[in-house]
């Protein structure tokens, strides 16, 4: 299968030849699916606090953070081409000789589009970059001449969208002023992600094409907010990391080569995260989509959240520290065995039902339960969104945990589990905050609480020849399966993600 050339790319991309048969199998054999027990629900595996309750988590948060080391995680790798996926479709109908009036007739986007084209933050910039190539943009929207104005909306000429991450779209306007999402990012980090010297760290995923002009627009605006925010942004970036690339094979599920006769490699999905995710040094590190922002008349309730998921995980962090010490100091006593287990079964939802019931025999279990990264995860009632959903699993060994499982896990064919599907109430809005380090200060080994058996293949063409792709397990899902992981119901209005180049004109998305 391999000769020499291919052993040296291998090892240039500092994949083991192990890993590289172990993924090679992965295309022969598949992955197991998940087996869902049943949806978690409100108050079954999914908290619904009330105002108060949500105030004292908030309050304990305001009073405690500052105790910690915090950071944003901020996952923006990639260009936002399945944002601008309808606009290229738009762009070819016109190429072909489509008539602006039918394409607006028969494409309802397509119409929303245009109408309201005025309303998106980067039409001044699209005017300004146009008028100097002595085009004039709202002339050619008035007379139904779109295609100049869409290659300079997606191409080099232009604000060349197409080709940029959305960490650098324009997405809300402000009195003549434009955000990106970056800065959105950043003017949220300000209010909840400081420390007590007012240093807010954010740390992004990018590409390595992207990062030239991800700093350039950092450097230019990061003076502005700080003065604005009172505070001090250390900011950084990482790529995904070359060994987390997955090899791509044909259909007969020998490895796919280019026209040059190199292995084809590509990206691990978004699971391959947890690497960058596993060389920060937080205490607590709250993740969030780079599209899922909004407004400052908006940002109240995302912030209000944002802190009250903090104050739960600051309960449960040092709590679960405290039994952990003394099982270290070995003073645990026999009530004090039930409180740890009733807390690890009712606050951290571990399923302590094969634990023996004294402490010296069930401390070991106890303990390795306990030692584990956490995770409080914000939930959303399932209001049409796409998304994964909370679902209680049972693993082989019948060990039960809870665990965010996207439809791609399941066997729909099962009347049974499609049943299950039906009756979920909740989706995942990627909003989480953790901790990865242990009650000695230690970061985690995060590979180890990773399940390998929850990656899945995906059919892709290059050239236009068929293949497969490897996905790693996701980063919220098979990447922290064993986590031990708590949902919190967060109101809807905490998730306004953009996937279409029409989200921006949401009313989640305009100015007041």
């Amino acid at each position: 299968m391999l000769n020499e050339k291919d052993i040296q790319q291998i090892a240039e991309k500092g994949i083991s030849r192990e890993l590289f048969l172990e993924q090679i199998n992965r295309f022969q054999n598949g992955f197991p699916q998940l087996q869902i027990e049943k949806p978690a629900t409100g108050n079954d595996g999914i908290m619904v606090p009330g105002d108060t309750e949500t105030d004292q988590k908030v309050s304990l948060y305001d009073r405690n953070a500052g105790d910690y080391v915090i950071q944003k995680f901020v996952p923006a790798s990639g260009a936002a081409t399945r944002m601008f996926k309808d606009v290229f479709v738009w762009r070819d109908l016109l190429m072909a000789g489509v008539g602006s009036k039918e394409l607006l007739e028969d494409n309802k986007e397509a119409a929303r589009f245009f109408e309201n084209i005025r309303k998106n933050a980067f039409w001044e910039d699209l005017k300004v970059i146009m008028d100097k190539d002595d085009l004039d943009a709202d002339h050619l929207l008035e007379s139904a001449n779109y295609l100049p104005i869409l290659d300079y909306l997606l191409f080099d000429a232009g604000l060349e969208y197409a080709s940029l991450p959305k960490a650098l779209i324009a997405f809300h306007r402000y009195d003549g002023q434009i955000r990106t999402a970056m800065e959105e990012q950043l003017v949220e980090g300000a209010f909840y992600a400081a420390d007590r010297k007012g240093v807010v760290r954010i740390h992004f995923t990018l590409s390595p094409e992207h990062t030239g002009k991800f700093e350039h627009l950092l450097m230019r605006v990061r003076e502005k907010y700080e003065n604005r925010y009172s505070v001090k942004y250390e900011v950084n970036w990482s790529m995904q990391k070359s060994a987390t690339d997955t090899i791509a094979v044909g259909t007969d599920n020998l490895p796919f080569r280019e026209r040059d006769g190199s292995l084809l490699f590509r990206p691990g999905g978004h699971g391959a995260l947890i690497r960058n995710l596993q060389d920060l040094e937080a205490d607590i590190i709250f993740i969030k989509n780079i599209d899922n922002v909004v407004p400052d008349h908006l940002k109240q309730e995302t912030i209000r959240w944002k802190k009250g998921l903090g104050g739960i995980l600051i309960e449960l962090m040092e709590e679960s520290y405290r039994w952990l010490k003394q099982m270290d100091e070995s003073t645990l006593s026999i009530n004090d065995y039930k409180e740890a287990l009733k807390f690890a079964s009712d606050r951290l939802n571990i399923d302590t039902s094969r634990f023996p019931g004294e402490p010296g025999e069930g401390q070991p279990a106890l303990y390795n339960a306990l030692d584990r990264p956490i995770r409080v995860c914000g939930m959303v009632k399932n209001e049409g969104e796409p998304g994964g959903g909370p679902f209680w699993i049972k693993d082989p060994d019948g060990i039960r945990s809870l665990q965010i499982v996207e439809m791609s896990q399941i066997n729909m064919d099962d009347p049974t589990q499609r049943e299950l599907v039906a009756q979920a109430t909740h989706f995942n809005p990627v909003d989480l905050v953790c901790c990865i380090k242990n009650h000695k200060g230690e970061v985690h080994d995060l590979q180890r609480f990773v399940d390998p058996e929850t990656g899945f293949i995906s059919h892709k063409s290059k050239d236009g020849k068929d293949l497969k792709a490897l996905e790693l397990p996701g980063l919220w899902n098979g990447a922290m399966a064993k986590w031990n992981t708590v949902f919190v119901e967060v109101p809807l209005i905490t998730f306004n993600p953009v996937k279409t180049i029409n989200d921006l004109l949401r009313p989640e998305h305009q100015s007041k």
